[in-house]
């Protein structure tokens, strides 16, 4: 809006508001207004994009306090040609009856007065603001990408979520954020992911836990493995693998900027809680024949204990 044109303009009838509302009414009312006007709905109608315009406008100047409270100033002064109840001069004097010249020193240019008041300079007119909201998504989606729909206040979208986002990132959604003279500003979509019970996350590659039996680990074995893809691998366990190791299975992790991360295996050795029968005899004989062997395991603890 020209500034010169503000004060010529009944803000608040253009909103459809009185002068006497407050912010919350000024703002249900734009809402209101901005969801009716909006080009999506009204698809291409010349007058109701002028009439949005309009309004988004009037919304910019009412919607601030101090603009607002300038602007019921100056339109004052407009309607009534002169300054109403303003001090002027000497001891508590007041001056009517003038014209804009005569208020702002002689000579004052009524549009540089406005600029000045609303923003310091002839300013074009400005984007609308950016919105933010946040979506939730599984980890499986997180890693290969998935559609999402948003519910927003003045409609739902669907929009893409790329392969490999992390928890805690911010999607942009170009002019999906709120309506404004120079075209409406941004949606920042925050991205939360749910937690997986096999798999986790450590940058591309993924992450999980194997447990394996404790004849599996001193034996070696031969050991299905699930991947996030669905498909089952076999991995092998060397003879005598310790609790704790780390295999890894090249490009099992994720894709992304053209690389593809590994599945990183840790080993759990499993002891069980009850052993019974055959079993129970069986640990027993191993555990005479490796006696002197456990004996050396801790042959000098208590003296490292005592350094």
């Amino acid at each position: 809006m020209a500034a010169k044109d503000l004060y010529e303009k009944d803000l608040y009838t253009i909103l459809g508001v009185k002068k006497s509302d407050n912010d919350a009414a000024i703002k249900k009312q734009y809402r209101k207004l901005s969801k009716e006007l909006h080009p999506d709905a009204t698809k291409g109608d010349k007058k109701l994009e002028e009439r949005f315009k309009e309004v988004s406008e009037a919304y910019e100047v009412l919607s601030d306090p101090k603009k607002r409270a300038e602007y019921n100033e100056m339109r004052d002064l407009y309607k009534s040609g002169g300054m109403r109840g303003g001090p002027m001069g000497g001891a508590g004097g007041y001056q009517s009856g003038g014209n804009f010249q005569d208020i702002f020193g002689g000579g004052g240019d009524p549009q540089d007065i406005f600029s000045t008041l609303f923003g310091g300079g002839r300013r074009g007119p400005s984007k609308g603001a950016d919105l933010q909201t946040e979506a939730t998504i599984s980890f499986r989606d997180s890693i290969y990408g998935s559609e999402i729909n948003l519910r927003l206040e003045r409609e739902t979208i669907t929009t893409r979520v790329p392969a490999g986002v992390k928890d805690g990132s911010k999607i942009k959604l170009k002019g999906r954020g709120a309506p404004g003279q120079a075209g409406p500003g941004d949606l920042f979509v925050i991205i939360h992911v749910t937690k997986h019970p096999v798999f986790t996350r450590d940058e591309d590659n993924l992450l999980m836990t194997l447990p394996v039996s404790f004849a599996e680990a001193a034996l070696g074995a031969d050991i299905a493995v699930p991947t996030l893809e669905g498909e089952e691998v076999k991995v092998r366990l060397a003879p005598g693998t310790p609790n704790g190791k780390t295999l890894r299975l090249k490009g099992r992790g994720v894709t992304r900027n053209h690389q593809t991360g590994d599945l990183l295996i840790t080993i759990e050795v499993v002891v069980p809680q009850r052993v019974d029968g055959k079993a129970k005899k069986a640990l027993e004989d191993f555990a005479e024949v490796m006696k002197d062997e456990d004996a050396k395991l801790r042959a000098d603890l208590s003296q490292k204990a005592r350094a």
